[in-house]
């Protein structure tokens, strides 16, 4: 019987070895796929950058003569065109005037003459359009500069030159 209880032993010690190889084979092809999943999921962080050109302004061009305003004279139109400096065609919303000074003509009569002498009618103007590069590109128009006629006397305003300004959005 003490051989049969060796081979008995033996038999244990050999189940258990076959155990123990089957555990860590497990384990380490368990720990492998753990770790391929890791590899597979990982996220990370990271920074760009991107610009974009500019520009530069466009600018709006009188066309129109406006010349011989008088009291109680028609009003004049106001048009024109842009010079845009740009490399690329510029969207234009609108081109809006206002008269940003007036200055009297040397030698006239004294008294005063100034923006409120005049009337901008229809000063925004809508335009709407892309404007190509280069001069005498795209048009605006549709206000017009009157004279107005003042119950006082206007002399002051004989030969005076209007200076009207552009605003292009």
């Amino acid at each position: 019987m003490p051989i049969f209880k060796a081979r008995d032993t033996d038999a244990r010690k050999s189940k258990k070895r076959i155990a123990a190889i089957a555990i860590m084979t497990i384990i380490l092809v368990g720990g492998g796929s753990a770790g391929a999943y890791a590899y597979w999921t990982a996220g990370g962080a990271g920074t760009g950058s991107a610009s974009t050109g500019t520009n530069s302004a466009v600018t709006a061009v009188q066309t129109s003569t406006v010349s011989g305003l008088v009291p109680g004279s028609a009003a004049q139109s106001l048009s024109g065109n842009f010079t845009n400096s740009n490399s690329s065609p510029v969207y234009v919303t609108s081109v809006t005037a206002a008269i940003a000074s007036v200055i009297k003509a040397t030698g006239a009569p004294s008294g005063t003459c100034d923006a409120s002498d005049y009337t901008l009618t229809g000063a925004t103007m809508t335009v709407g359009a892309q404007v190509p590069a280069g001069s005498a590109q795209g048009a605006w128009s549709g206000a017009t500069i009157a004279f107005n006629n003042k119950a006082t006397i206007q002399d002051a305003c004989k030969g005076a030159t209007v200076n009207i300004s552009y605003t292009v959005s």
